[in-house]
């Protein structure tokens, strides 16, 4: 196997030189640093990330936690998080986080007691104060994605806005007969995204005078979670809502597959809306906010590679809301009594 005096001397440099080309620590010339690469490059060697970690401290690898590895907005948050980490020349652990307690400690100890991550991305995931503070006391910049947590950076969208906007847009149309498909507060184990949202829907009802009374049914956040929730909530003529705004995009493309399946039209009889963008939402010409999980997950990069450049001891106790995007589709129009 190759090693960095093979390459040394393939250069026609010091061990020492090779290294500091290689690693991009102290100083080399760049006709230097480029023929040590050439020359790294032709016997195949490779920077041994165990080794430069012991001199650096470093491992260049941040670890991610993430609720759902088989969900279209985890799956394209990841994307996004993964790109930039390849860009910046670091490596990816991925953890799958639950709210099991025995599962969090032992996600944590790898993390923590045999540390081999620079930093920790947290997907949806809300971490416990102590988490947070053993995670702090090394040193480790920790990016949350989702929802505002105390001693640590988040990143996410206004789901009260995003759901009070997507409800204005109904209620702009004339519909007063409304239903929010969400998420139960009572059942989410990450930041409150659920309860934000039903928070926001209902502030837009209570400024247009509509009472909240049966204004809510229970969904988990896919496809077969909306389907279920609509052929429960569309069954009965005499409480159809006219419009219904959905959590997810998935919950609405679910809604619109059971209301066809029903005889009900999007959007003569039905008007939907949702949140997220996902990549379906032009197919079901879907009304939704879109969140770009993607772009999320690049800008999460960012914010750990701030930290990281910034050393240990800098404020790591930033709140960025990252703005949402309507794009209006054939989903949604007038109830047919408003309709001129």
């Amino acid at each position: 196997m190759s090693g960095i005096a093979d390459v040394a001397r393939l250069a026609g440099v010091s061990k020492a030189t090779a290294s500091r080309a290689l690693s991009g620590r102290g100083y080399v010339s760049e006709t230097t640093r480029n023929l040590v690469a050439h020359a790294a490059s032709e016997i195949g060697y490779v920077v041994s990330s165990n080794a430069s970690s012991l001199v650096t401290g470093q491992t260049k690898n941040v670890g991610v936690v993430v609720p759902y590895l088989n969900r279209w907005f985890f799956a394209e948050m990841l994307e996004g998080i993964e790109t930039a980490l390849i860009e910046a020349g670091y490596d990816l652990t991925l953890y799958r986080l639950t709210d099991d307690v025995e599962q969090r400690r032992k996600v944590f100890e790898y993390f923590l007691v045999r540390k081999r991550v620079d930093a920790v991305i947290a997907v949806s995931v809300a971490l416990s104060e102590s988490e947070v503070t053993r995670l702090k006391s090394l040193g480790k910049p920790l990016v949350g994605v989702g929802g505002h947590a105390e001693g640590m950076t988040t990143l996410s969208i206004d789901d009260v806005a995003a759901a009070k906007l997507a409800t204005e847009h109904l209620i702009s149309l004339g519909h007063r007969r409304l239903v929010h498909l969400g998420g139960h507060p009572e059942e989410e184990m990450d930041f409150p995204v659920h309860e934000r949202r039903l928070a926001g829907f209902r502030d837009a009802l209570e400024e247009a005078g509509i009472p909240p009374t049966g204004t809510f049914q229970p969904s988990s956040f896919t496809i077969d979670g909306g389907y279920r929730a609509a052929l429960r909530m569309l069954t009965d003529p005499r409480t159809r809502p006219t419009a219904v705004f959905a959590a997810s995009d998935e919950i609405a493309i679910g809604l619109i597959v059971a209301a066809r399946q029903l005889g009900i039209r999007v959007p003569q009889d039905l008007s939907v809306v949702g949140i997220d963008g996902h990549d379906l939402a032009d197919m079901f010409g879907l009304t939704t906010l879109e969140q770009h999980p993607k772009r999320q997950g690049r800008l999460a990069v960012d914010l750990v590679m701030e930290e990281l450049a910034a050393g240990p001891g800098a404020a790591r106790n930033r709140s960025v809301t990252v703005p949402v995007d309507f794009a209006p589709r054939s989903s949604t129009t007038a109830p047919q009594g408003a309709r001129p």
